[in-house]
């Protein structure tokens, strides 16, 4: 069995990973993060000024998103498994359901909702959106 699970830097995101581990210990299990710029402290259509913005951003984003790999080994480590790590780049939502469709997933687990507070009122537009879309079951995790 191969499950993807989906990370942002959330608590939820990493509960969505032990419970993948603990659910599933023989699966193949990748954690996905997506850098997405209109998460970004510049925000959508900032990059237009200077076309050197949007790769250092990338970059920065990258390097980050290696130290949430990192988390999440450790807690792999903790159920003596190894991950797989990627990342995508664009909107949350679509690129996990892309990812799923490109890639052999039979399942994906993620957190209920994200880190924003008004996430937190109602299920995450994102978990919302896998939810619908994706082509796999997708259990959520709160």
């Amino acid at each position: 069995m191969n499950v993807l699970v989906p990370m942002d830097y959330s608590e939820l995101s990493k509960e969505a990973l032990r419970t993948t581990l603990s659910l599933h210990p023989d699966a193949d299990i990748t954690v996905l993060h997506v850098l997405d710029w209109h998460a970004s402290d510049i925000g959508p259509g900032g990059w237009g000024d200077s076309p050197g913005t949007f790769d250092e951003w990338l970059d920065a984003a990258r390097e980050h998103a290696d130290e949430l790999f990192e988390d999440a080994r450790k807690i792999a480590d903790e159920y003596d498994t190894e991950i797989d790590t990627d990342t995508a780049v664009g909107e949350d939502a679509r690129n996990i359901v892309e990812y799923v469709e490109d890639n052999d997933v039979d399942m994906v687990v993620m957190g209920s909702h994200g880190r924003s507070a008004a996430s937190r009122i109602l299920l995450g537009s994102t978990s919302e959106t896998v939810a619908r879309r994706a082509p796999v079951p997708v259990l959520l995790v709160r």
